[in-house]
């Protein structure tokens, strides 16, 4: 088979993946809390038809060689965790996290799991949960005929109740960081997984440690710019097209071979 159209085909599949993390980051333009993917490539191994480096003669060395590379491939796709734009809301169970943290999300077995959207809302049991109806890992329920919310910068609850003159505290949210979270597992539904890579959480309050203090009536917003991605998939799409016009040559090629031998 010809080299090029092998080497051409890898860079068709390898634009192909970035164009769907492009289509997938535009898609979530608009998901609360949503984090961008950028795709990483890597070159391929190399045809080492003679070695760099390798003696001559008796006195001299061939001071490059020849390496043919054989494509390239997708090496990871990395999500970027820069903060998204705040949008004010009149909803008071509406947080965000202004820096790094997540949200600690308890599923149905028990498993925590962690997020970046704070569009909390209240089930038939007054628990605060997510849009999936998912709760908090800690737990806060407001009490009956609460008629409104405070959530401090802290992650301090505390509600007013009908007939009562002071406050209630009902509970404290807890937030989490990781060394890295570029290794956590997207799960979808705005939730990621901790794995090996991430490291274990780092549990604590917010504001403190250099976790992100919580913002009440605002909700942080995607991290896509359309107009980056909009430039990314113009790039991708030349690149595209330059891999398929090597193939469309390496096949004249070998055609032209074939007719004249």
């Amino acid at each position: 088979m010809n080299a090029a159209l092998w080497v051409s085909k890898t860079g068709l599949a390898a634009q192909d993946m970035r164009m769907a993390t492009i289509s997938n980051n535009l898609a979530n333009v608009n998901t609360t809390g949503f984090k961008k993917d950028r795709v990483m490539f890597e070159d391929l191994m190399y045809q080492i038809q003679r070695q760099p480096g390798a003696q001559n003669d008796a006195l001299n060395q061939t001071p490059s060689g020849i390496q043919v590379g054989t494509g390239v491939r997708v090496a990871g796709t990395e999500k970027m965790f820069s903060s998204g734009a705040m949008e004010t809301t009149s909803n008071p169970l509406d947080v965000a996290i202004a820096g790094d943290g997540f949200f600690q999300i308890e599923n149905p077995d028990g498993e925590i799991l962690f997020t970046r959207n704070g569009q909390f809302q209240l089930n038939s049991d007054g628990t605060i949960v997510n849009s999936n109806g998912l709760p908090l890992s800690q737990f806060i329920a407001l009490p009956e005929n609460t008629t409104s919310v405070t959530i401090g910068r802290d992650g301090t609850v505390s509600a007013v109740v009908a007939g009562q003159a002071q406050l209630e505290e009902v509970g404290q949210i807890l937030t989490v960081t990781f060394v890295n979270p570029a290794g956590l597992e997207a799960l979808g539904g705005n939730l990621f997984r901790e794995t090996a890579s991430s490291g274990e959480p780092l549990e604590g309050i917010p504001g403190e440690d250099a976790r992100g203090e919580l913002r009440q009536n605002t909700l942080e917003g995607s991290n896509v710019s359309v107009v980056d991605e909009m430039v990314n998939m113009i790039a991708v799409q030349r690149a595209y097209e330059m891999n398929a016009r090597v193939v469309s040559a390496a096949d004249e090629m070998l055609q032209f071979m074939s007719q004249s031998v």
